[in-house]
């Protein structure tokens, strides 16, 4: 009998076996792939997940990220992290890596599979020939185990879908740069001296390069430039009843995401991770619903605000003429974010 079964290899998961190890549980990794793995990401952590990493004992190197800055055609407007703190451009996948690293330091088994089905009982719960006191499911964004524990709930309104590539070019900026246009949006993120991730966010399905001549300033800077394969992901809105369900808990993606438009995503999972496995070891499970909602819900609301303007014309024309004509207001955000 091991204390955790986490489901889903990723950062997330491995974030949540690292905790565990920490707080004096046993954890074991379910993954059915060869790591590390690379997915569509905006590869861009906000001080608070820099911050998390830190206390998993995890040192990444990237690209220090001072703070946002907004753009469109005409304008443009930035703000610092509060503090002088930072954030940091990642590749994720070494981000996976030295997660990955960090776990095996710690004795962490990583086993090789897929958990298809899930059986609950009044001690324990037993899954890829398994027993464990608590099943973690960390398998992303369309989680089957979410399915499988009757947690999924149905979404509606507009679909969002990311696109991502690398450009093999010099950073010109440490700011996380989120270009606007009427389509959707372009997300620069450094990540190395000589790399920066260019994710393309719509509610349009098209290919990448046509996404990319919606900002010409942008295309012009990437022109002439090596770029990798797109990656992509979508349709980015998920939605869960519940983080917990008997002794299944969900944990990043898989616990329900909004949309990728704040760049939260991979602190935000961080975080909960630890809250996870601060309820376990405490005997409470059930506390853990309420510590999610409370970690995330300033992400839920300003993405859902932001979200709401940007699906609707004539707001989503005027979020970079606001925050340009309100800094106040836009670095309030942005510290927010932090």
């Amino acid at each position: 009998m091991i204390d955790i079964l986490v489901a889903g290899g990723g950062p997330a998961g491995l974030a949540t076996a690292i905790r565990a190890r920490l707080a004096g549980l046993t954890a074991v990794v379910v993954e059915p792939r060869a790591g590390p793995i690379d997915k569509a990401c905006g590869e861009g952590l906000m001080p608070t997940g820099v911050e998390a990493l830190e206390s998993l004992g995890v040192i990444v190197d990237g690209w220090p990220l001072r703070g946002i800055r907004y753009l469109d055609a005409r304008r443009d407007v930035a703000a610092g992290f509060p503090g002088g703190r930072k954030g940091l451009g990642v590749r994720r996948t070494a981000l996976h890596a030295v997660l990955a690293a960090r776990a095996a330091s710690l004795g962490i088994e990583v086993v090789p599979g897929r958990i298809d089905d899930v059986r609950q009982f009044s001690g324990h719960v037993e899954a890829a020939g398994r027993r464990a006191r608590w099943l973690v499911a960390a398998d992303g964004l369309h989680s089957p185990i979410r399915t499988m524990a009757g947690l999924s709930r149905p979404v509606s309104g507009t679909r969002r879908y990311g696109l991502r590539r690398h450009y093999r070019v010099e950073p010109w900026t440490d700011y996380v740069e989120v270009h606007w246009a009427t389509g959707g949006e372009a997300y620069v993120t450094p990540v190395a001296p000589d790399l920066v991730g260019v994710a393309v966010l719509s509610s349009v399905r098209r290919p990448y390069d046509d996404h990319l001549a919606d900002f010409p300033a942008l295309t012009a800077r990437l022109t002439g430039t090596t770029a990798t394969r797109i990656r992509g992901a979508g349709p980015l809105r998920q939605r869960a009843r519940a983080r917990v369900a008997g002794r299944v808990l969900l944990a990043g993606d898989a616990a329900g995401y909004v949309d990728a438009l704040t760049g939260e995503g991979l602190s935000l999972a961080f975080q909960s991770a630890d809250a996870l496995v601060r309820c376990l070891a405490g005997g409470r499970p059930e506390d853990y619903e309420r510590q999610w909602r409370r970690l995330s819900a300033r992400h839920r609301a300003l993405t859902g605000a932001l979200l709401a303007a940007r699906n609707t014309r004539p707001t989503a024309q005027l979020i970079v003429p606001a925050a340009h004509a309100l800094p106040g207001v836009f670095r309030a955000a942005v510290a927010l974010l932090a």
